[in-house]
């Protein structure tokens, strides 16, 4: 073996000595160096990995506020559907008095319109009474061809009045039938 050396042409002293050197030079690397730059690796794994969890927890609080943003609007679109179903029955109540209010209004309108109707016929009918009773005592004067007192006059009208009416009565029961 010594042969292999000398053939290489190694020197264990020189050798030896290098070791020393290398491993001197590695606990100085490892001292200095190496342990340093782990320690700023390691921190910046650990601010790394600060980061991330702090992203994640940013992604977890922008949904959540995603869903109450989303659940708030949903709100708003139910309290504003509620508040238009209560508008549109405010409005068909509303609408639906006012018709009932019109229809009362023109109930009474036509029940007063019929009133004076009926006044106005029967005083048409008095009136036309009169007429008749006049036209009756003038002929009769005239078929009698002589003057009558007033008292028979008056009963002649008043009798005649009492034939007519019931007659007139029936003839009026069925114009209304």
């Amino acid at each position: 073996m010594t042969q292999f050396f000398d053939a290489f042409g190694v020197d264990f002293f020189k050798l030896g000595f290098q070791i020393v050197n290398f491993l001197i030079l590695l606990w100085l690397l490892r001292r200095f160096a190496y342990k340093p730059v782990l320690g700023m690796i390691d921190e910046r794994r650990r601010r790394i990995t600060k980061g991330l969890e702090d992203a994640e927890a940013a992604e977890r609080d922008r949904q959540l506020a995603q869903a109450e943003r989303e659940a708030a609007v949903a709100e708003a679109r139910q309290e504003a559907q509620a508040m238009i179903a209560r508008a549109g029955k405010i409005a068909e109540d509303s609408r639906a008095e006012i018709m009932a209010g019109a229809r009362a209004e023109a109930d009474k309108l036509i029940a007063r319109a019929r009133e004076e109707i009926n006044g106005e016929k029967e005083k048409a009918m008095a009136e036309l009474r009169a007429q008749v009773a006049e036209l009756a005592l003038s002929a009769a004067g005239k078929l009698v061809s002589s003057e009558m007192s007033g008292a028979t006059q008056r009963r002649l009208v008043d009798e005649f009045l009492a034939e007519v009416q019931p007659a007139n009565g029936k003839s009026r029961k069925g114009a209304k039938n």
